[in-house]
């Protein structure tokens, strides 16, 4: 049995409504998940509903793209601090990570880690099936050097998901330094311990109640 603690219980969708998101939470507070993840909008709603509990309010940022202006992610994310976020899942500018700009995605990141401010976790989304190897790495070793919390796999939201073999990298990159979050089509109890076993130590999934055996 997985341990429910793995899990950011999740709902990204753009028609997602008030009542799939209360639902999100009371499942998510029956089953002591980690986390609820939504969009920007839910965050104030979702603080709400989780208030005094130990599930945690999580926030996605220059999501799905990552191609805002950074003046525009650090404000996003200041706001969902303000409305409650104590997670922030950003989303890095992958064609800037591709032309070697190196130096922007990690101002970038570090911009929005203090936008964080000490007590908020930061994972960054570096999406890796738009990636080779070498910017895997390269992303990993920025997201570190910036003093995000973690580094996560994909948003699930373009051309593929997670994959054990890039967990396993990421991780060989961040060592014990960071969390690794895999997200994006993780549907079993198979695929979801794959993914711990290469080295994550959360999930972000909307398929969670199937995969811990409760539907």
């Amino acid at each position: 049995m997985l341990k429910t603690e793995y899990f950011d219980h999740t709902i990204l969708k753009a028609e997602a409504t008030e009542a799939q998101v209360a639902k999100l939470c009371e499942e998510a507070l029956a089953n002591g998940f980690a986390s609820v993840c939504v969009n920007q909008y839910y965050t104030g709603f979702v603080a709400e509903r989780l208030k005094g509990s130990a599930v945690k309010v999580c926030t996605v940022v220059g999501f799905p793209l990552g191609m805002s202006d950074t003046r525009v992610k650090a404000y996003e994310t200041k706001l969902a601090v303000a409305d409650g976020a104590q997670e922030v899942d950003m989303v890095i500018n992958v064609g800037a990570l591709k032309d070697g700009k190196t130096g922007y995605v990690r101002d970038e990141i570090r911009a929005l880690k203090e936008a964080c401010g000490p007590d908020v976790v930061l994972k960054v989304i570096i999406e890796t099936c738009l990636l080779t190897e070498e910017e895997k790495k390269t992303a990993c070793l920025l997201a570190k050097e910036a003093g995000a919390d973690f580094v996560k796999t994909s948003t699930g939201f373009s051309t593929g998901g997670a994959k054990a073999e890039d967990v396993a990298l990421m991780r060989s990159v961040v060592g014990d330094a960071l969390g690794v979050k895999a997200s994006g089509g993780i549907h079993t109890a198979e695929e979801a311990q794959a993914m711990i076993n290469a080295g994550a130590d959360r999930l972000g999934t909307s398929a969670t109640l199937a995969i811990i055996g409760k539907v």
